[in-house]
């Protein structure tokens, strides 16, 4: 493991994806262990993406987390998907993790609300009445955190949660993951948690793999801070962990 400093990231490139998410799993259970350590209950958002399976599983194996004194979110869904479809995010988080150490709360976005605005309000409401503690995420093809796609993503956003539209290279980018068979059944909408409500976790885990990130993530530790490259944010933020694999780190 090779460690380097980018800003406020401190960033960790590992030799694989399972030392990665093993790494990061490791020391994310020490800042677990640790806040519930200070206080009675913690709140947590989750990155729906095959890039942390490696992480999430991990995480779980993890021992000495109070699971039950912890409260998920999740940062993102589709509209129109909920938890009976497969691709939705909401299921994602359910199978991979959720539904699999019992946790004192998990609260899910309904991506198949009549009204999309409404329920990024109810959502919005919901995380402002608590204090995230971590943010764990992932960074996009195109440099997105959560949703927050460059042409939608603002540093400095009022709303909590908002609907947005996807650009093409997220959407294609579902593809590459094997989310969607095809770029044309991936929804156009969505709702995100914004950028200053992601970032405003006392800690954050970022788990970034395999080379398909490596132009991103080399715009987010390198380029301009700028909404151009969402992620770029990070260098800005303190608490910020990143973990990468080598291919991930080819552009560095």
């Amino acid at each position: 493991m090779t460690e380097r400093h980018y800003g406020e990231v401190d960033l960790r490139i590992c030799d694989t994806r399972e030392e990665m998410g093993a790494l990061g799993a490791k020391e994310a259970g020490e800042v677990m262990r640790s806040m519930l350590r200070e206080k009675d209950e913690i709140n947590c958002i989750f990155a729906a993406a095959p890039s942390q399976n490696e992480f999430l599983a991990a995480l779980i194996a993890e021992e000495g987390i109070e699971w039950n004194r912890i409260n998920a979110y999740h940062m993102d869904e589709y509209v129109g998907l909920g938890l009976d479809d497969k691709p939705a995010f909401s299921r994602f988080l359910t199978d991979a993790i959720f539904s699999k150490v019992p946790f004192k709360s998990v609260n899910l976005i309904n991506g198949k609300a009549a009204d999309p605005e409404a329920e990024a309000e109810r959502y919005g409401a919901l995380l402002r009445s608590v204090d995230v503690d971590i943010t764990f995420m992932g960074i996009g093809e195109n440099g997105h955190i959560a949703f927050n796609d460059p042409a939608v993503a603002d540093f400095h956003d009022s709303r909590t949660v908002k609907v947005v539209s996807l650009d093409d290279v997220c959407r294609m980018q579902q593809v590459h993951d094997k989310c969607f068979p095809a770029f044309d059944d991936v929804p156009a909408k969505a709702l995100t948690v914004t950028i200053p409500e992601l970032v405003s976790a006392r800690k954050i885990f970022c788990i970034v793999p395999t080379d398909k990130k490596a132009e991103a993530v080399k715009n987010a530790l390198t380029g301009p801070v700028a909404e151009t490259c969402p992620a770029s944010i990070l260098r800005t933020v303190r608490g910020v962990s990143m973990y990468i694999d080598r291919a991930a780190a080819s552009l560095l």
